[in-house]
């Protein structure tokens, strides 16, 4: 008899655990006006904490091969929220975004809501947008 209600009581935690888990999302990111140069794309997804981090401590994120024209990222296990995306085509595969000497980008690069830079990035306020349970998808045109 015990090992049956301890069986039902477990039962019970186990289904709750389930049942109380946070949602989770998903977002896929279109990349358009993709170089046919080739290299990587760079996605990085953050909030508002961590947007103007020095260590550059990004939500999550993605590298995949460039494809010419388009080039679809998909994010997952994304808890939902406010978030910003910074990416670039990585041309030489270094990991890095290329500048030139006078301090100009050398690679493509794009950033959430296609805000567009000033003299520095654009803002967590002009590159945010809602990410909610379930399948989410932005497009971002590479500058």
């Amino acid at each position: 008899m015990f090992r049956f209600a301890l069986a039902g009581a477990l039962a019970l935690v186990i289904s709750g655990a389930v049942l109380a888990a946070p949602p989770t999302a998903t977002l896929t990111v279109k990349v358009e006006k993709v170089s046919p140069r080739g290299g990587d794309i760079r996605v990085a997804l953050y909030d508002a904490a961590n947007y103007h981090s020095e260590d550059d401590q990004d939500s999550g994120g993605a590298v995949v091969p460039a494809h010419p024209g388009e080039t679809v990222v998909t994010l997952s296990g994304i808890k939902p929220g406010i978030y910003a995306v910074k990416l670039f085509q990585d041309f030489n595969r270094n990991g890095k975004f290329d500048m030139t000497w006078y301090g100009l980008p050398e690679e493509k690069y794009g950033f959430s809501n296609d805000a567009r830079p000033t003299l520095s990035e654009p803002s967590f306020d002009a590159t945010k947008f809602e990410v909610r349970p379930g399948q989410n998808t932005i497009t971002i045109h590479l500058q």
